[in-house]
């Protein structure tokens, strides 16, 4: 990868690591239903409002149906799942689902004939499957129905981040960054906005909460997915994706320096694992350990 891409993968990695924190503050205020509806119109309309004020020529020409599916999929369906999971499992283990991402990303890219796998890739990723598993272990409390809704929660926000991700990759290939991160959270928070008639808000607001709902619409969504869709279509859907297995590992260490969550030897190694499977998949291997040109792609 070019240093420009690096630059940004360690950007989303790090703001993202960070973001369950805030996940969790907006939805104990708002509730799992009204932090993705007002995270996304809120980073819909001052992207937009920043956009006017820049006099950037915004070009919509692909039409609402992309913009839906990648709202519905990337926005609504992945930070509902994100933000419905975080309380009820814990950030530590909704941030280790979120790196299932980059496997469901590859099954995908491969379906569609967006990308081929290499025997490196493939390799990379089931290291970083493999980390998942040592990072896992077993909960640390009690797997109740809520718990075990919470985890299917997370494995479905996963599958819509890659579902959404591929798509962009293939039908918005020719939008902008800045059109696409508009169009995705306008549709993906309208979407969401009806249920918050089922799931109202958890308490009243206090300015601390407003504080942590702006971060993350501003910080943790405009800026993000700006850089994140700039990056998919420079390295393609699945190695962008990949940071995602960073996001956990940072995501996992936060929690146990922030939130006293302990972690464990094995937890650790699994940390390691998914950072080599990382590296893998990017390419940032030395070339002796990188398999040798004859080995065919997987098909």
């Amino acid at each position: 990868m070019k240093f420009g891409d690096i630059a940004r993968y360690l950007f989303l990695a790090i703001v993202w690591g960070f973001s369950f924190l805030v996940v969790i503050k907006i939805v104990e205020a708002f509730g799992w239903v009204g932090a993705v509806t007002f995270r996304a119109l809120i980073a819909a309309g001052s992207l937009y409002l920043l956009a006017r004020l820049f006099r950037r020529k915004l070009d919509f020409a692909a039409g609402w149906r992309p913009f839906a599916i990648v709202g519905a999929t990337t926005v609504a369906g992945q930070l509902i799942g994100l933000s419905y999971a975080a309380p009820r499992i814990g950030t530590a283990m909704a941030a280790i689902f979120v790196a299932a991402i980059p496997l469901f990303s590859m099954i995908i890219s491969q379906l569609w004939g967006l990308e081929r796998a290499t025997r490196q890739s493939f390799a990379g990723l089931v290291l970083g499957i493999g980390g998942i598993v040592l990072l896992v272990g077993f909960p640390a409390v009690p797997v109740t129905t809520e718990f075990a809704l919470g985890c299917v929660a997370s494995v479905l926000a996963a599958f819509c981040a890659a579902f959404g991700s591929n798509y962009a990759s293939r039908h918005l290939r020719e939008t902008g960054n800045w059109e696409t991160t508009i169009g995705a959270f306008l549709t993906g928070g309208l979407m969401t906005l009806p249920l918050i008639l089922a799931v109202p808000l958890e308490r009243t607001p206090v300015a601390e909460d407003y504080m942590y709902l702006i971060i993350a619409a501003v910080l943790m969504s405009v800026c993000t997915y700006i850089v994140y869709f700039r990056l998919v279509a420079s390295i393609g859907p699945t190695r962008a994706i990949s940071v995602e297995f960073l996001v956990t590992v940072i995501a996992v260490f936060v929690g146990a320096t922030v939130l006293d969550e302990k972690l464990s030897a094995m937890q650790f190694a699994g940390g390691v694992t998914i950072m080599v499977g990382c590296a893998l998949v990017l390419n940032l291997v030395p070339a002796w350990m990188r398999p040798r040109a004859q080995m065919p792609d997987i098909p």
